[in-house]
């Protein structure tokens, strides 16, 4: 029988739900409020829902101090959802960065549209900039929609570029079960606190 996943209640709307769906924080060495992504930082930690909401509720009611049991310093929501969203997008790089190294990345329109139309068996997942065309976007997405290729938009051609050590991609495909899984469960994450979804996972 599965052990089942301890579970933990958000400070800011008081449901209890499994870990591994809220997110976790907690304090740094001088006191303020960090996010801890990867539930790994050493100390107490407090929960939220993965919804920027339930930080603001946190924060507006002090519910950090009254979880660490200590007088945390006013914590602005805005900043910390901001920190929460800078640490997941650094995160889906990290792995993007990653799958490159590994060789399991393709990028650029012309050879992501060849590679899709030949629809290999391997798992994918397309991520295209955010200032990509529109024509070339809608094209890809129908090629990737029609082969049953997840896609998301997410950053810029210019960070694209950045992350694979290149000149400006609009679109780059990961292929790669390990990498695929890991990065759709990381992308789900940052979409759904986005959207202001909470732990709807796809």
């Amino acid at each position: 029988m599965p052990k089942e996943e301890p579970r933990r209640t958000c400070i800011g709307c008081r449901e209890s739900l499994e870990k591994s769906k809220l997110l976790r924080f907690v304090l740094a060495p001088d006191g303020t409020v960090v996010p801890d992504l990867m539930n790994k930082l050493p100390g107490r930690g407090a929960y939220t829902c993965m919804k920027a909401s339930c930080i603001s509720k946190a924060s507006e009611r002090n519910q950090f101090s009254r979880a660490f049991k200590s007088q945390v310093p006013v914590t602005d929501p805005k900043e910390l959802q901001a920190w929460v969203i800078r640490s997941m997008e650094e995160r889906i790089a990290s792995y993007l960065a990653l799958a490159n190294k590994a060789g399991k990345v393709i990028s650029g329109s012309d050879l992501v549209a060849e590679m899709l139309k030949k629809n290999t068996p391997v798992k994918k997942l397309m991520l295209l900039a955010a200032d990509i065309s529109e024509d070339i976007g809608n094209k890809l997405r129908g090629l990737a929609d029609l082969h049953g290729v997840g896609h998301m938009t997410l950053f810029t051609k210019d960070y694209f570029g950045e992350l694979l050590g290149k000149g400006l991609r609009s679109v780059v495909v990961v292929q790669s079960d390990g990498f695929v899984n890991t990065m759709n469960t990381e992308i789900i994450r940052y979409r759904n606190f986005l959207r202001g979804e909470g732990c709807t996972y796809e």
